[in-house]
């Protein structure tokens, strides 16, 4: 399956209530497209968007949090599931787009998912209490559903195509820094949650 008919698929699983974080890569301009608004946090480095995702769960426990990680960042940094495993807040959902290459580095090198490595059974084994794998859009669709609704820590493996949506309309094109998207992503939580997020440097 394609990347982008899967995230035309889980755009309309997800609502203006929820908080959504993705990896680096094709994902960003295609769900960009699919989901303009400020609800989403555009990581700009690997390996961080389900630790980033991880936090954002535990502090607004109340609110559903998806991360649109992929092979390449989750085994950069494969702690990340044993952290998602021993905290498994019932608000986090992490869908690990895999296709098998590192899409971003000349000559897309394949990653260990293309031979052994299974990231489902790694999760598990690290105690996240829902996996799955999906290897068609019907699939996908279907566990995707459940565990934005099961009320369980999840982690779901897409097994798609290599590949770039090319066909982005100019006006939906993203053209957002990742400093704009972060302070976006805040101010986006400060008016959902009616609070304010001060700076670091800003002491009480």
């Amino acid at each position: 399956m394609k990347r982008y008919d899967l995230l035309k698929q889980l755009a309309a699983l997800v609502t203006e209530e929820d908080l959504v974080v993705t990896s680096i890569g094709g994902v960003k301009p295609e769900w960009y497209s699919l989901m303009p608004g400020n609800g989403t946090m555009f990581a700009d480095l690997l390996g961080c968007a389900t630790p980033f995702a991880l936090g954002v769960a535990l502090n607004l426990p109340h609110r559903r949090v998806v991360a649109l990680d992929t092979d390449g960042g989750m085994l950069f940094n494969l702690g990340a599931l044993c952290t998602v495993g021993n905290e498994s807040p019932p608000n986090l959902t992490v869908i690990v787009l895999d296709n098998e290459r590192y899409e971003g580095v000349v000559g897309c090198p394949p990653t260990h998912t293309s031979g052994r490595v299974d990231l489902e059974r790694m999760a598990a084994g690290a105690g996240i209490p829902c996996t799955a794998t999906a290897r068609s859009l019907e699939s996908f669709v279907e566990s995707a559903a459940m565990m934005l609704s099961d009320g369980q820590a999840g982690l779901l493996v897409a097994k798609i195509e290599p590949g770039v949506f090319k066909d982005i309309p100019p006006e939906r094109a993203k053209e957002s820094d990742g400093i704009e998207d972060k302070y976006r992503f805040m101010r986006h939580i400060e008016r959902l949650e009616k609070i304010t997020i001060r700076p670091r440097y800003v002491r009480e």
